[in-house]
This record gives C-alpha cells, sequence and structure tokens, in this order.
C-alpha cells in the first residue's frame, strides 16, 4: 500500500501525503479494518466445522448452527452499545483500539483447548468487535469535509474494498490452518491478524482527524454513576442464571436462550419506542413506518443468507467432493466466494442503478428490497436439488453448487444491503440520525436471532435438512412477492425519498 502514498503539489492546502487521492488517514482505517475483518471472517470460517469436528466440539449441526447464529446475532446487537460508549464516554479512537485489544484477547482465549475459554472466547470477540465495528466507519466520515465533500464516497467504496480484502484472505489462511494443522492455531492466527491491524492503528493514528478523539456527548457524573450501576445490576444478574442454570445442570440447554431473547426483543424495542415517541412529526412517523418494512425484510434476508456460514458451511464439509479440477482444498475457502464476487459484481450493480437512473427506469428501494429476498429464496431454491440428490443417494456433489448459490446470494446482498445503508440515512428522524445505523445492524441481530430460536434446544429444527430449507425458500420467495405487490404503499410511506 505504500505506493498508493502521494504527495499533493508543494505549496497547496492538503499537500500531506494522500492515500488514493484521500486522506492519509483513509490508509490507516482501511488496514486497520482489512485486519479486523480478517480475523472475524477467519473465526467464522472456522467457528461452525470446530464446533462438528470429532477433533473439535464434536457437536450436531443443529447446535453448531444455533451457537453460531447467536454469535453473530451478538456481534451486530453490540455495535449499538459500542457507539454509544464512544458519544459518552471514550470517543471514536480510544474505543476501536480498546475494541481491537479485546478481541485480541478473544482470540487468544479461542486458541486455548479449553470449552470454558472458548465459549468466553467468542464473547470477547463479539463485545471487541461490537466496540470497533460502528465507531471505524464513523472515523472514515471525520476524515472529509461533511457529506458535501466529493471525495466522501469513494473514501467509503476504498474502505469497503478493504473489508472485503480482509475477508477473502481470511478463509485462505486461517481457515487452512485451523483445519489441516490444528483448530487453535488457527484461532491465534487470528489474534496476530488483529495484533498487526492494532499495532499499525497506533503507528498511524497522528494521521487520522482530531475529530474522532472527540467524546461528541459527554456523560455526566451522574449519567456516569447510573451506566456503572446499571451496568453492575445487569452483570449480577447474567452471573446468577448462569450459575443458578450450572448448578441445576441446565446449563447446557438454557445457555443460549437469554442471549436469542435479547437479540429478539432488544430491536423491536427500539423500533416501539422510536414510533411512540411524540416529538417526531407526521413526516417523520411516516418515514419510520415505511422503515419497517425494510427492517423485517432485510431480517429474513439476514437470516437466510448468515446459514452461508453454518448450514451452507456443514453441507459443503459433509456432502460436497472440496475438490476442483484434481486440487484438493478444506471447507472454510468457501466463505472466500462472497466477499470476491462481492469485489467482482459491486462495481457492475452500482453502474447498473445509474444506467438505469438515467433512463429513469431505475427500481424503486422498495423493489430492490424485493429482489434481495426473491434471490436469497431461489439460492436455496437451488441448494435443494444438491441436498436432495445426496440424502437420497448418500454420495457427494461438485463444489460448484455451492459456488452458484453463493453467486446468487451475493446478488442479493448487493440489492439489499448497500441500498439499506443508504435509505437508513435518508429516512432517519432528525432525533434519531446517529442511532438509525445502529438500528439497520439490528435487523442483523433479529435475524440470526429467529435463527439460534429455531435451532435451539428447546425447539431443535434440523435447518440442514430438505424440508426447513425448502420452507425459508418458499417464505423469502413468498415474502419478497409480497413487498413488491405493496410497493406502492411503501413508497407513499417514504414520502420524497425514492
Amino acid at each position: 500500500m505504500a505506493s498508493s502514498l502521494t504527495k499533493d503539489s508543494a505549496g497547496t492546502p492538503g499537500s500531506e501525503k494522500t492515500f488514493f487521492g484521500h486522506p492519509r488517514g483513509l490508509a490507516t482505517l482501511f488496514m486497520t479494518e482489512m485486519w479486523e475483518r480478517y480475523s472475524f471472517y477467519g473465526m467464522k470460517a472456522l467457528l461452525p466445522l470446530y464446533l462438528i469436528a470429532p477433533g473439535g466440539m464434536n457437536m450436531s449441526a443443529t447446535t453448531a448452527t444455533a451457537i453460531y447464529s447467536v454469535y453473530m446475532s451478538m456481534v451486530y446487537l453490540l455495535a449499538m452499545p459500542g457507539g454509544w460508549i464512544a458519544d459518552r464516554f471514550w470517543g471514536p479512537r480510544k474505543t476501536v483500539a480498546i475494541g481491537a485489544i479485546v478481541v485480541i484477547l478473544g482470540h487468544i482465549t479461542l486458541a486455548l483447548p479449553s470449552s470454558v475459554t472458548f465459549f468466553a472466547g467468542l464473547g470477547l470477540v463479539a463485545l471487541g468487535s461490537g466496540l470497533l465495528k460502528a465507531n471505524i466507519s464513523a472515523m472514515v466520515g471525520h476524515l472529509y469535509n461533511g457529506p458535501e465533500d466529493p471525495r466522501r464516497d469513494g473514501g467509503f467504496t476504498l474502505f469497503y474494498i478493504g473489508i472485503n480484502v480482509g475477508a477473502f484472505l481470511a478463509p485462505l489462511t486461517i481457515g487452512t490452518v485451523g483445519e489441516n494443522v490444528n483448530w487453535h492455531f488457527g484461532f491465534a492466527l487470528a489474534a496476530i491478524g488483529m495484533a498487526l491491524g492494532l499495532g499499525q492503528f497506533m503507528l498511524g493514528s497522528r494521521h487520522l482527524s482530531a475529530e474522532s478523539s472527540v467524546v461528541s456527548q459527554p456523560a455526566t457524573p451522574q449519567q456516569r454513576a447510573s451506566a456503572l450501576r446499571n451496568g453492575l445490576i445487569w452483570l449480577i444478574v447474567a452471573v446468577a442464571l448462569y450459575t443458578f442454570l450450572g448448578v441445576t445442570g441446565n446449563f447446557a440447554d438454557w445457555a443460549l436462550m437469554p442471549l436469542t431473547i435479547a437479540g429478539l426483543v432488544i430491536p423491536v424495542t427500539v423500533l416501539v419506542r422510536m414510533k411512540r415517541d411524540k416529538e417526531l412529526t407526521n413526516l417523520e412517523q411516516s418515514k419510520l413506518s415505511g422503515y419497517v418494512w425494510f427492517f423485517i425484510v432485510a431480517a429474513v434476508f439476514w437470516m437466510i443468507y448468515d446459514q452461508n456460514g453454518s448450514t451452507l458451511s456443514i453441507f459443503g464439509e459433509h456432502s460436497t467432493t472440496n475438490s476442483l479440477l484434481g486440487f484438493d482444498f478444506p471447507t472454510s475457502w468457501y466463505q472466500s466466494l462472497n466477499p470476491i464476487f462481492i469485489m467482482a459484481l459491486a462495481p457492475v450493480v452500482a453502474s447498473a442503478w445509474l444506467w438505469l437512473n438515467k433512463r429513469g427506469k431505475e427500481p424503486s428501494t422498495a423493489v430492490k428490497f424485493a429482489s434481495s429476498l426473491t434471490l436469497i429464496g431461489i439460492s436455496f431454491l437451488v441448494f435443494l436439488i444438491p441436498l436432495i440428490d445426496t440424502a437420497s443417494n448418500g454420495g457427494k456433489v461438485s463444489p460448484m453448487w455451492l459456488v452458484a448459490i453463493y453467486f446468487i446470494q451475493t446478488v442479493g446482498e448487493l440489492c439489499l444491503s448497500p441500498v439499506g445503508l443508504s435509505v437508513t440515512t435518508k429516512m432517519a428522524p432528525a432525533k434519531y440520525t446517529a442511532q438509525m445505523m445502529g438500528v439497520w445492524f439490528l435487523a442483523v441481530t433479529a435475524g440470526d436471532s429467529v435463527t439460534g430460536l429455531l435451532t435451539s434446544p428447546q425447539l431443535g429444527i434440523d435447518l440442514n435438512n430438505s424440508g426447513a430449507v425448502a420452507v425459508e425458500a418458499v417464505i423469502a420467495v413468498i415474502a419478497g412477492f409480497g413487498i413488491w405487490l405493496n410497493r406502492k404503499k411503501v413508497k407513499e410511506l417514504m414520502g420524497s425519498v425514492n
């Protein structure tokens, strides 16, 4: 990356080194996020495989899916309090540094060969990711002179590339080491990746905006005392609850349920609280009602999509040849498909929207969301073909089936994820502008929590069989069609937002 750092002509404002024409601090944040995503996606690729492996936790596919889903829901749930902590106590820069340290400690704890340390490590990684996730994106925005800066969108595009570079490389390295050498060495490699990210963040922090160190809404002494008191109360409640479950012998069956319930209740509570706010104007209330449609669509989408790391990964481990053109590869490598498809297809999809817009034919946000649901449903309809084939014949299928499924899902993601980020900023009530991005992440929490609930020991639904996959596929396609039928109603609620 050093070769991309150039100097503007001397004597002009901003003659400091730049990163592809952007502020030098973007290189620091690019590399930090790349290494954080490297550690996160590497662990994500290993997690379900480690849980079902005889040399790992040796769990059933249903239990592994439940743990994986609850973990993913907690990562996105904790992004909201992570932003709040930065706003009230530490500022984004300090919060990101502390979050990175917590992630490193989490991966080191995962690397210890013990079931107790394994779950403690998962909790630490989720907590650290929550502290880091929203704040590092905010710091990218601080590098530019407000929303009008013409370089702003390009800066976020480069930043997004960093995310996907890390996500692409992680399964190829961490996944290979974990599967072929030692599971715990793989988790340790994830810790090294995050440590590299933290190191260059500390060295390059002088290039960041001074705004990134500002505590935007400092907590009063009373608020600090209240936060500490509430935190201690919830900690005591959690310790008492899990101690009770352990003493009564119900820990294994009920440990995930409180987290699953939280992942469902908190997103609903946040939206209901906003809807009941009497200070919002009629137009803001209308936009918020329209946004609820998008939130529900996104939750259903992520419920199915995030199974690419559990249901699809477990299928890849048990039912595909994992061999192409005579080359054998680890199951975790499938997780590199999505980021490479993202990098290849994102410019194509963005250009397609622009081309249609110039001709007055760009689909509305509601139609794009309907398309995303339909595509995720189609991906699972395609999944049914190899799933039924292996169930009836007992053999293994070509890995190209999973390549095709991931490709369809990525197109669906590009119809929803960037569009959702954009519409969230456009439809946010003025009072909740900063919080709405956290609300968008809560859609992931809600979707993954539904998966966690379905696969919990209490329900025990096996999402790895053809019946469950067929039901999910049909629900997604029908829901997508339903949104398309109601597109005019949703458009009316959105007001002037397209």
